[in-house]
């Protein structure tokens, strides 16, 4: 793969191995068709994530232990031609191993089978009736004979020929995808007809074998296939759509702008629109200075029109947009109409451009759109969009708007709110009818489609904000630069995953500090290191060794012996030597255990340059011996995260001078933690925030305001969004002697976030983001922090999260003043002080969160 896998997409595509390897072994064991789906929401990468399932099936994988299968034939539907091709050129950017095995089936196809090692790409038009695929196929008459099916010119077969030869072939497995697998899944439709015929097998082919569906929204596909016959449904895949916001490949705001009165405000709201183009392409510019980086974020501003929309119209679009930006080149203007025609808006060409050609065609900075542009259509350079639809077509804006959401450099910018989120401009709707708009994406329906409107994900994004008219933040000029030193300097912690993989933690981290010259010779310590804890658990462990020695080069097994005529069996049982095949395998079986990488370096540390010391068998029996023993492993992946924790350790304050790109690695691979450990924050340089307060009955109030916060407006005040309480200590602690200025913790994963690291009731590990930090200063004039925490010990996770902030408070508390949890009971403010080791105790031999306060180890506020 060209790319690196997110965690959640890696966890994904093991998933989804796990799944076809089941499919084919029923398949061929049984003759059992199956099928299952892959649901995430958009932006999630759910084609990067094919492109490496597709990879480890033609050539395996050491790191999902998933052997290749050399039978393998994928055959990728949609019923688009241009999602097809831009599928087909994502999956090439992807995985390196696919540039050739990529093919579309064009009208002239004529190969009797399907190619193993090969993705052939099919959409639902070249199967429809009078297609020269199918010409004379017989599906749609019930008395055609296959003997006398007409071929199409000059072909031996139709497609669905070919699909039978290749199902029927031996040792073959034919995988079919089926690309936006919500799409058209309705009896009544067409494509339903022709999708259906090519799953469960029709027109003389066979049932599909193995069908893995692909969506945002699967629900529709998965209703379609619980009616199929004779097809084993396989559990779904499923992609937390908060992992995919808190990677940071989406955008986290989405600001919609509407009028607050009456009037035509089309054209003076698309003007803004222009405005916001222009300023974040001067953002865009200067972020690209600052890192220097040659290829900087080009702005796009998409438009979306009514249907059919007048010449007059579109001139008046045009009209606005060249008012507002005079210098904007005439070619920097196109449309993806259905018409797929070159436009003459009065005197100006505006040409047609292929939807999946937008983001690379830089040159053009203006699109305009109708409804959703496409299925599976996305550009991450949209930035902003202005949309006439009326208010009734809330859906339509939806789904263009869900299309825009992914983030142009695929992460995060650090510190900037405002080159992490997205604009829309609504001049026909109001503050009810955009609560719509607002309710879908809050849920992070981004997917829906015009052809299902009632799917989408029902988990909540809790991170992703959807803001009106906010207000802009900037870093207070009355802070002392001693609170902002303080600030990035307090510790945050990492949230442990499951599944990580210390030794290929190492690796990538060992290349990062490499590449960045942090670390000289970096790699070739790392496997230094790591072999040399193998050479000392070979003696250590030396009785284990020998006896995996014994089963890497001898194979047991028994005989049994029957005589006719009698009942039952003898059984003897033989040892044989195992041949080279056999030790390979062992080998491959350490490697996938200990890493390639790693597997190779002990070989040659062991045969030595020119194998005077061993023989290179010889060196890969002992690897496989080594990889056969727990403790072995262990000792090893415990030696490379005790490495890598040394080695992020020494180079922090050297990372924190590197640009954003090499920072985001290094917070890739510092996420790849067994425990938490110690992260640095991100001082903040730009972010917003509302400044009104929508009630659920429509109404809505400007949010109060308070000074000394670290992010303030232009008049030094930042609106505030909290309960009655979290009032109270706010105003509680800022009216303390000493207080220099305060934070309001974001609730979401981002650098400029606090994060303690829990463990909820499964045992998993969570985050908690405490609410508060407090800066004063010391009678001795020191600057110090206090992390102060209004949290209700009614809620389900208030106990363990106690647990999390009290075993933070152990190992950091030295370096806050305080470090308080507070939480209302009985109508008084009542405080644990986890600093004090007697109430860290309580809080762990606790069993109730609500006694906890109610006891004598909380005090009054």
């Amino acid at each position: 793969m060209r790319y690196t896998l997110k965690d959640y997409q890696a966890d994904a595509v093991g998933q989804v191995l796990n799944r076809l390897a089941m499919a084919r072994d029923s398949f061929h064991r049984f003759g059992q068709a199956s099928q299952f789906s892959l649901a995430a929401t958009t932006g999630a990468g759910k084609t990067v994530m094919a492109a490496a399932v597709i990879e480890a099936l033609f050539f395996g994988s050491d790191e999902f232990g998933f052997e290749a299968d050399p039978g393998a034939t994928v055959l990728w539907f949609s019923d688009d031609p241009s999602l097809n091709e831009q599928s087909r050129g994502r999956i090439q950017a992807a995985a390196s191993e696919l540039d050739f095995r990529l093919r579309v089936i064009e009208n002239t196809f004529s190969q009797a089978t399907f190619e193993p090692g090969m993705v052939y790409f099919l959409n639902a038009q070249k199967l429809r009736d009078g297609g020269r695929l199918v010409r004379g196929a017989g599906g749609e008459s019930p008395n055609a004979d296959p003997l006398t099916w007409v071929k199409p010119d000059m072909v031996q077969q139709t497609i669905y020929d070919v699909i039978r030869n290749t199902v029927e072939a031996d040792g073959r497995t034919l995988y079919f995808v089926l690309d936006e697998a919500h799409r058209g899944m309705k009896v009544a439709r067409d494509r339903e007809t022709i999708v259906q015929r090519i799953i469960n097998g029709g027109s003389g082919a066979p049932a599909m074998p193995v069908v893995f569906g692909i969506s945002a929204t699967v629900d529709r596909f998965t209703q379609a296939m619980k009616k199929a016959t004779n097809r084993t449904g396989l559990p779904p895949v499923e992609v937390d759509s908060g992992l995919v916001q808190a990677s940071g490949l989406l955008k986290d705001d989405i600001v919609l702008d509407i009028p607050t009165e009456q009037g035509a405000f089309d054209t003076t709201m698309l003007r803004r629109a222009v405005q916001k183009v222009k300023a974040s392409t001067e953002a865009w510019s200067s972020y690209a200075s600052e890192q220097e980086e040659a290829d900087t974020v080009i702005p796009l501003l998409v438009v979306q029109v009514a249907d059919k929309p007048s010449d007059a119209d579109l001139v008046r679009v045009l009209d606005a947009i060249y008012e507002e930006w005079p210098d904007l080149p005439l070619d920097a203007v196109a449309h993806v109409f259905g018409t797929h025609t070159d436009l003459l808006v009065g005197q100006q060409g505006v040409p047609y451009i292929a939807p999946q050609r937008v983001q690379d065609a830089k040159h053009v900075r203006v699109l305009l759109a109708m409804e959703a542009i496409s299925t599976g259509w996305d550009c991450p350079r949209a930035e902003v969009l202005v949309s006439f639809r009326p208010r009734s077509d809330a859906t339509y804006i939806h789904q263009l708007l869900g299309r825009m959401l992914r983030t142009p450099l695929a992460r995060r910018i650090p510190g900037n709110e405002v080159l992490n989120s997205v604009d829309c401009l609504l001049p026909y709707f109001d503050r009810e009818t955009s609560k719509s708009i607002a309710t879908m994406l809050m849920k992070g329906k981004t997917a829906v489609d015009d052809s299902d409107q009632g799917g989408g994900d029902e988990d909540t994004q809790k991170a992703r904000r959807v803001l009106f008219d906010p207000v802009r933040l900037e870093p207070n000029p009355d802070v002392p630069q001693e609170v902002w030193d303080l600030f990035e300097a307090i510790p945050s912690v990492t949230i442990p995953k499951r599944s990580v993989k210390p030794i290929k933690r190492l690796d990538a981290l060992a290349v990062a500090l490499s590449k960045d010259g942090l670390v000289p010779n970096a790699v070739t310590k790392a496997q230094s290191a790591l072999c040399a804890v193998l050479d000392g658990r070979a003696v250590q462990y030396k009785e284990k060794v020998t006896h995996a020695r014994q089963d890497v080069l001898t194979m047991s097994g028994e005989e049994l012996r029957g005589r006719v005529g009698k009942d039952g069996f003898t059984y003897k049982a033989f040892d044989v030597a195992a041949d080279t095949r056999a030790i390979e395998d062992a080998y491959q079986y350490a490697a996938r255990l200990l890493t390639k990488g790693l597997a190779g370096a002990y070989v040659n540390h062991l045969v030595g340059p020119d194998e005077e010391d061993i023989d290179l068998l010889e060196a890969n029996i002992i690897v496989a011996s080594l990889g056969r023993v727990p403790e072995v492993v262990t000792d090893v992946e415990e030696e490379a995260d005790d490495l890598a924790r040394r080695w992020l350790t020494q180079t922090r304050v050297a990372r924190k001078g590197l640009p954003d790109e090499p920072q985001a690695e290094y917070d890739r691979i510092q996420g790849m933690s067994t425990h938490p450990e110690r992260i640095s924050l991100r001082a903040p340089k730009v972010t917003q925030a509302d400044r009104k307060a929508r009630e659920k009955d429509g109404t809505e109030h400007d949010l109060p305001v308070r000074t000394g916060h670290l992010m303030v407006s232009e008049d030094g005040t930042t609106p505030i969004d909290l309960n009655e309480w979290e009032r109270k200590v706010l105003d509680s602690e800022t009216a303390q002697p000493g207080f220099k200025a305060w934070y309001r913790n974001p609730s979401r994963a981002t650098n400029e976030s606090l994060a303690i690291a829990y463990k909820d009731g499964t045992g998993d590990w969570k985050a908690m983001r405490p609410d508060f930090l407090f800066f004063g200063s010391q009678h001795d004039g020191k600057i110090v922090v206090d992390l102060v925490d209004p949290h209700g010990h009614h809620l389900s996770d208030a106990l363990p999260k106690l647990r999390g902030l009290a075993d933070f408070a152990e190992k950091y508390g030295a370096e806050f003043r305080r470090i308080e949890s507070i939480a209302e009971t009985k109508g008084e403010l009542k405080v644990l002080d986890l600093t004090k080791h007697h109430v860290r105790q309580a809080v762990r031999d606790a069993t109730d969160a609500k006694a906890l306060y109610e006891s004598g180890v909380a005090t009054a506020y």
